[in-house]
């Protein structure tokens, strides 16, 4: 080990008021070369101190290198380990052996490269990117989200900035945006809100007075949005690439139109609306148990992604860059936001690979983040979009947004400029209470008690109510309101739903995987008889 020079070492100033002109180990003070320890040395995490702890060693010395100067540097020992602790130091050049440097400098082992192979692979695809590595972007920096634009029910407010470690404060601009008067938004277990590529445009579902609801428009310079004609009973809209065309399903069917307005495309059949997403090849993910794709033209659809034995289906898809790889979400049963895992599989096919569990409808945001919700909060994480890897641990970024605990569908959406919308919240739609409503508007709650209801369907002589519950699997259950008893009717299976009484009232029809439980949405309907003692 180095020694202090001995002129240094006799001088008679106070321990920690030695100067450190020389990057030397002091002798019989700290052990190690005081410039280029980690904070865990100083913090006394003894548990921390590993090979990670070199790394950030050997991220001092290049950016040393880099620039000439000491990453961390001070008058004194006192002064240098108080930037070690607190500071990030000045950007290196070029920007991408920039991010090398500051993923090794992280204060928290966790947050750096963890181990030396990851760092050489970091160097490597700097060497073969090139310049390509350091082009311009008008992509804002990946240490923060630049512009974040909150919604909220009818106004939408409360507002939240996730920041890595950002070397300096970044402007951010705040936007809260309410609904025209008579508008409110449509159903909210699927996705009601989008913006644009280019930050520019916002869509979103909702519903005037009586009308159906559908989709309206609004560029984020103007102070009124616009129905767009013919996307009556729309859901889960999305953007094209180049923003210029808006996707949404409708009627079982997958559909296009154009920003400005025009005739409807329709693209596919589409059963269910599990969401969607455009890619920069030209072609469209969509749910279909597993993830299918179809050409922007329309066309035969085509598979993307098969189920397998502990993912049965496969929702809320997500190209990525380049459309060469997709993130989506696969769960072992239709309560979508419950058992999930964020996954994300090569387009050309190949092994999925789990992300994360727990989570539901993944995006990915420019600043290398991937993002996806969970538990009523937005997760972010570093994210190698060309490795399909996760480069560190996920972070709250974001409470309080909007999330179905019926579908798993959260009101989100981030353009590739940074700019992030959402609809305030947190969970909704868990347990709810059956309900008459009378023609003149009046409610009238039931006394069964409350669970997760779905597809409520009143019997033909009005005095039952079938119906089924998700709370941990999906069953069949029959409510008598005479004498306020719930009876469960289906026993097999763990997905039976979208069900119907028969004229008679004998009998009920539903949708089931009674025979295959690996099977998320039941292949054949099946009838069931009903009979009250």
């Amino acid at each position: 080990m180095a020694k202090l020079r001995e002129e240094a070492r006799r001088k008679e100033s106070p321990e920690d008021e030695r100067p450190t002109a020389g990057p030397l180990t002091g002798e019989g003070t700290i052990l190690g070369t005081l410039h280029y320890m980690a904070p865990e040395h100083f913090e006394g995490r003894i548990d921390d101190i590993d090979g990670r702890t070199d790394i950030f060693a050997f991220g001092a010395v290049v950016h040393e290198m880099a620039t000439g100067k000491k990453a961390f540097e001070g008058n004194s020992q006192a002064s240098v380990i108080a930037k070690i602790l607190q500071h990030d130091p000045p950007p290196v050049a070029p920007p991408s052996l920039d991010h090398l440097v500051k993923v090794c400098l992280a204060k928290d082992p966790d947050a750096r490269w963890q181990t030396a192979a990851d760092v050489c692979r970091e160097l490597k695809w700097i060497k073969e990117s090139g310049s390509k590595a350091d082009a311009p972007s008008p992509q804002p920096s990946p240490r923060v989200w630049r512009r974040i634009v909150p919604w909220g029910a009818a106004a939408l407010a409360s507002l939240a900035v996730w920041m890595w470690r950002p070397s300096a404060t970044q402007p951010v601009s705040r936007l809260a945006i309410t609904l025209p008067p008579g508008h409110r938004l449509g159903v909210l277990d699927q996705p009601a809100i989008a913006i644009s590529p280019d930050g520019k445009n916002l869509v979103y579902v909702a519903i005037e007075s009586s009308s159906p609801q559908q989709l309206y428009l609004r560029p984020l310079d103007w102070m009124e949005a616009r129905a767009i004609a013919g996307t009556e009973g729309a859901v889960s809209p999305f953007f094209s690439p180049d923003g210029r065309w808006i996707g949404f399903f409708a009627d079982g069917k997958l559909k296009k139109v154009s920003v400005d307005g025009g005739q409807v495309v329709t693209l596919a059949n589409a059963a269910s609306s599990g969401g969607a997403s455009w890619s920069s090849r030209g072609t469209l993910a969509f749910q279909a148990l597993a993830l299918q794709q179809v050409s922007q033209e329309g066309g035969t659809p085509q598979p993307l992604t098969r189920t397998g034995k502990t993912d049965f289906f496969h929702r809320w898809p997500e190209f990525l860059p380049g459309g060469t790889a997709v993130l989506f979400t696969g769960s072992a049963t239709n309560a979508a936001w419950n058992n999930t895992h964020i996954f994300v599989q090569s387009v050309g096919g190949g092994d999925r690979k789990s992300l994360a569990q727990g989570g539901t409808q993944p995006r990915y945001a420019a600043t290398g983040h991937l993002l996806y919700a969970r538990g009523g909060a937005l997760m972010a994480a570093p994210f190698d979009a060309q490795r399909l890897a996760l480069r560190g641990a996920s972070v709250r970024a974001l409470e309080g947004v909007m999330q179905s605990t019926i579908s798993g569908a959260a009101q989100y959406s981030v353009s590739s400029t940074g700019t992030l919308i959402y609809l305030a919240g947190g969970l909704v739609g868990g347990e709810a209470r059956l309900a008459w409503v009378g023609r003149n508007g009046e409610e009238h709650v039931l006394p069964v008690a409350p669970h997760s209801y779905q597809f409520p369907r009143v019997s033909p002589d009005g005095r039952r109510v079938a119906v089924s519950i998700a709370d941990e699997e999906s069953q069949i259950w029959v409510y008598d309101v005479s004498r306020d008893t719930l009876t469960r009717l289906t026993f097999e299976g763990n997905s039976n739903s979208a069900l119907a009484w028969s004229p008679d009232g004998r009998r009920i029809v539903f949708r089931s995987n009674q025979e295959d439980p690996t099977i998320c949405f039941g292949r054949r309907l099946t009838a069931t008889a009903w009979w009250s003692g």
